[in-house]
């Protein structure tokens, strides 16, 4: 493999968590925890909702409760995930992340379901 994949982490991100802050933090964390193996097989990962926030603070949204959120949320993941060459998905239920991974295979996205799956970059 000559160069590193973007890699999207794509996992629940507000599923479970009943708007929960604190739930959703640990989500959140559960995406990010990849970054690095990700990074240390040669490539790089990148979670939607590090694009998404800017976006929607500069739109106005405050909280994921906010109009902005929900109008700017999947539309910056999915932009996103037209930059990517791959998308992990990580357990557990999400219909977002569902949605990321029927858009992936749309667009002929390379999937993985698990970082044992990922290739070291050579």
């Amino acid at each position: 493999m000559a160069k590193p994949l973007m890699i999207l982490i794509s996992g629940p991100y507000l599923s479970g968590t009943n708007g929960d802050e604190v739930a959703i933090a640990k989500n959140l964390k559960a995406m990010e925890d990849y970054a690095l193996p990700i990074f240390k097989k040669g490539h790089l990962a990148v979670v939607g909702e590090w694009l998404a926030w800017p976006v929607i603070r500069q739109a106005g949204g405050d909280s994921h409760a906010s109009e902005q959120f929900t109008e700017y949320q999947y539309p910056v993941a999915h932009r996103l995930l037209e930059k990517c060459d791959a998308v992990l998905r990580i357990p557990g239920e999400s219909r977002g992340a569902d949605l990321e991974m029927a858009k992936a295979r749309e667009m002929g996205k390379i999937i993985f379901n698990s970082i044992d799956e990922i290739p070291i970059r050579s």
